[in-house]
């Protein structure tokens, strides 16, 4: 038998991990590293974050503009609208909180989106058009925080705490946790954060859930995806390992010591440096702001550790700056707001949902199957197979 060797495309090379490889164009936003800058549409983050509310910035997402009073008031209408357990879900989220030794809500939250998906009947991408798109995003984006809010209740040996739909999406996330109405500003300092997280470029999970929307699949499965990328300790599941790290330290003269064994014996030092940022993450400085703004020991120590760990990795790895990132003074400030740690990346979830599913809508639209190449280096192909 011949084999043809010659390629039937001419393959691409491109660097390791698709750094910097433009692999769509998106009117969702973009991050702009170097100048330590990112948008949503046509709008700066942080100004959305310092100044609209979460559900403002969720219709921007989806419509590509800022909603009217009248457009805001029937759009968080109808979010609340959408907040409430199917019954079917409740042994799945039962099952899924008691199981195992250590808990993993956003385990849990990926079981429980596939019930969801038999439980809606949700459609193939492929074979619905943009109002039914629109729909399930809509209804899965507004149940997420009332199933991890359940997972944890029933973690805990509580009964899951039904959405109030007078309550806004921050507010009623807050009150399902805990089970009482938040003060407002624990609500304002966690509304800024979710704004200021919905989307971010295409990070790991964004582009997952783009690649299993690009097959068609229905919005859920593109949905876990992007969760199962995002639970990865080098992407959403750090915010509570970087408060760790303060707990490690303990007090100030310590600082130095923890840093230098660290980077000797190779450790990431988790909620510092960017893949992106090549200056200070924007987010890092606005949640830097809103845990100055609470004030306390907590925020007193986290801004000594800051300054001193930027300074040792600049003396430790020159060359190489490296600045906090946006799960340093998230930890922080959730910490202040009253969130339990196991918590700290269902929240970052919850507000990254909106970002994925406008990612998949948006994914959806062009009907195009992302589908790239490897380049092939084990032994030489083909051998006789052995006698």
């Amino acid at each position: 038998m011949t084999i043809n060797t010659e390629p039937v495309d001419e393959l691409i090379e491109v660097p390791a991990g698709l750094r910097h490889v433009i692999a769509a164009e998106t009117r969702l936003g973009d991050v702009r590293g170097r100048e330590g800058f990112y948008h949503y549409r046509q709008y700066s983050a942080i100004d959305l974050a310092t100044g609209r509310t979460f559900e403002e910035v969720w219709f921007l997402m989806l419509e590509g503009r800022l909603p009217t009073p009248g457009e805001l008031a029937e759009f968080t209408g109808t979010i609340a609208g959408l907040r409430d357990l199917p019954a079917e879900l409740l042994p799945v989220l039962t099952a899924a909180a008691t199981a195992g030794t250590r808990f993993r809500p956003m385990a849990g939250l990926r079981t429980a989106l596939s019930m969801l998906a038999e439980t809606l009947e949700l459609q193939p991408l492929w074979d619905s058009g943009p109002t039914a798109r629109s729909r399930d995003a809509l209804r899965i984006c507004a149940v997420t925080p009332t199933i991890l809010a359940a997972l944890h209740r029933l973690h805990q040996g509580l009964e899951p705490v039904a959405p109030q739909p007078e309550l806004s999406t921050t507010a009623n996330w807050l009150y399902m946790i805990s089970g009482e109405l938040p003060k407002p500003a624990a609500v304002r300092a966690i509304e800024q954060y979710l704004i200021a997280t919905i989307d971010h470029g295409f990070n790991a999970s964004t582009f997952t859930a783009r690649v299993v929307a690009s097959t068609g699949a229905d919005i859920a499965a593109a949905l876990i995806a992007a969760i199962g990328a995002f639970t990865g300790p080098l992407h959403g599941g750090a915010p509570d390992r970087a408060l760790d790290g303060l707990d490690e330290i303990g007090t100030p003269d310590r600082i130095d010591d923890w840093v230098r064994d660290k980077i000797s014996r190779g450790d990431r030092i988790m909620g510092f440096g960017h893949p992106v940022y090549r200056t200070d993450d924007p987010r890092s400085l606005l949640l830097r702001d809103i845990a100055t703004e609470i004030g306390g020991p907590l925020v007193d120590f986290a801004t000594t550790v800051e300054r001193r760990v930027v300074e040792l990795l600049a003396e430790l790895k020159p060359g190489r700056t490296l600045y906090a990132n946006v799960e340093f003074y998230a930890g922080v400030v959730m910490e202040l707001s009253g969130i339990p740690r196991s918590m700290f990346t269902p929240t970052f979830a919850v507000s990254r949902t909106v970002g994925w599913t406008a990612n998949i809508l948006e994914q959806a639209e062009s009907g195009k199957i992302i589908r790239p190449a490897a380049r092939y280096v084990g032994p030489p192909a083909p051998e006789p197979l052995p006698h």
